[in-house]
């Protein structure tokens, strides 16, 4: 990690990682002992600091609350064999984080600010990263709108801060997911792309829905006409289908996923044919029925590689095959572990180590 960012560090004297059980991590509930605290006014980022990780002050009124000018990031920090660290391709997490300031009106954060903070507050936790099979630290970047005016309007003054905590997996078992047809979670001209903190909000009513009918996740569509697959709730959608990876092109309605992107970056290099464009609800109903779908999974930086184990839509439900059976999504699985816990090679760079 190059030091060129003036960060003031201040240690925790209360470290609380003894106490933390690591055979029992469940996502989002258990944090580090550090998080990275930056501050954006005059137009420029500063007060970069790392503090014991805890409560923060905000006056009542801050425009994140009320207008909702607010966005995060998530990616993954690994623990190799030899008792290295590395970060699963922060920098496109950092481009992707940029998209989703500009489009809630908010500053640019510099992507060597982006990475090292992340570096920096991984460093001092790298005993928080587990070194155990799918397991990992998960880190969560974001910013929010603080100016203290009840006006609509962008806010001139914003705050920058990562938190870190280390998990197992995210799902443990394969989805019962459901197809969308009355909810939208975005619409062409809104922003369905970024990573904002309301399209989340928006969606827990029907996800909420699908849960107490016994689905683990929805698969969203689109909110002309609700017949093509956009996005699951927490990952892309991605298929295999008459033996092509199928998935929905990234448009304003589809985040751009990391993971996403290294499935299709791998496939490829296998000589796997890829398509990405429009996918239609049909297809992918008729492709269960007849058994030319072969494979569907969902992949996202918390999920990973999340196999599908069946689809309903309109009150029917299509069982899928054995999971571990699949042969794309279970090598992707196996070659992205290979990679992201440093058991092969990384010749894409992928890897940034702390």
């Amino acid at each position: 990690m190059t030091e060129t960012l003036d960060i003031k560090i201040t240690k925790t004297n209360n470290s609380r990682l003894a106490q933390t059980d690591f055979n029992n991590l469940p996502f989002g509930h258990i944090f580090s002992d550090h998080m990275f605290v930056a501050d954006y006014a005059d137009g420029e980022w500063k007060n970069f600091q790392i503090v014991p990780y805890g409560d923060i002050a905000l006056s009542p009124a801050i425009a994140s609350l009320h207008y909702g000018q607010s966005f995060f990031e998530g990616l993954k920090a690994y623990k190799h064999a030899d008792g290295k660290v590395s970060v699963f391709r922060p920098n496109k997490n950092a481009a992707r984080f940029n998209k989703s300031a500009q489009r809630l009106c908010m500053p640019n954060l510099p992507e060597e600010v982006f990475i090292q903070s992340i570096a920096t507050v991984v460093d001092i936790d790298r005993e928080w990263v587990p070194a155990k099979p799918n397991h990992s630290l998960y880190i969560r970047p974001f910013m929010f709108a603080t100016d203290p005016f009840l006006g609509v309007g962008a806010s001139k003054t914003y705050k920058y801060m990562v938190i870190t905590g280390p998990t197992g997996p995210y799902f443990t078992k394969p989805l019962r997911v459901k197809i969308e047809t009355y909810y939208t979670r975005a619409a062409e001209g809104g922003m369905g792309y970024a990573k904002s903190s309301g399209n989340y909000g928006g969606a827990m009513l029907p996800a909420r829905k699908a849960t107490e009918e016994g689905f683990d996740q929805l698969i969203w569509t689109d909110a002309k006409e609700h017949k093509y697959i956009e996005e699951m709730g927490s990952a892309n959608a991605m298929f295999v289908l008459d033996g092509k990876l199928i998935t929905p092109s990234t448009q304003d309605t589809i985040l751009d996923g990391v993971t996403r992107n290294t499935v299709l970056t791998l496939a490829r290099e296998w000589g796997y044919p890829v398509e990405e464009r429009r996918v239609a609800v049909a297809e992918i109903i008729e492709g269960a029925k007849n058994g030319k779908l072969t494979d569907a999974f969902g992949a996202g930086t918390a999920a990973t590689i999340a196999p599908v184990g069946s689809i309903s839509y309109n009150g029917e439900e299509y069982f899928l095959s054995d999971p571990k059976e699949r042969e794309f999504s279970q090598k992707v699985l196996k070659t992205l572990d290979a990679i992201r816990y440093g058991n092969t090679p990384d010749t894409h760079g992928w890897n940034y180590m702390v």
